[in-house]
């Protein structure tokens, strides 16, 4: 079983930034693949990003350069650090843990966070 806490959200400018990061329960977190997801009102929850246990990375297209997803598996932590803000990315932001064989679909995650709330003002 994994815990996964999510903090870092808030209030920001367009062309800010902002870090999330979610920390993991349990002694299995570096054997997970972890990825970001977010959900705005009224739209399904999307995949932003995801690392894998060996640190290769990926990102859907509309962060590509502008968002970076790190993990650090001594601190059972993982990070978005997320520059260049734009109103388009406010939404809520999920941290979830797995191990299925597509890193950007949903159902390839089995534990999720309870999400943390990041608002970008134009």
């Amino acid at each position: 079983q994994v815990q996964l806490v999510e903090s870092g959200g808030g209030l920001a400018q367009a062309g800010g930034s902002l870090r999330l990061s979610c920390v993991a329960s349990g002694r299995t977190f570096s054997s997970y693949r972890m990825g970001w997801f977010r959900q705005a009102p009224g739209k399904e929850r999307e995949f932003v990003a995801a690392i894998s246990w060996s640190g290769s990375t990926y990102y859907t297209d509309s962060v590509k350069g502008r968002f970076t997803i790190s993990r650090d598996n001594a601190k059972n932590t993982v990070y978005l650090q997320m520059n260049s803000l734009k109103p388009e990315d406010t939404a809520v932001y999920y941290c979830a843990a797995g191990s299925g064989r597509y890193y950007a679909l949903r159902q390839s995650y089995d534990y999720w966070g309870q999400g943390t709330q990041v608002t970008v003002s134009s």
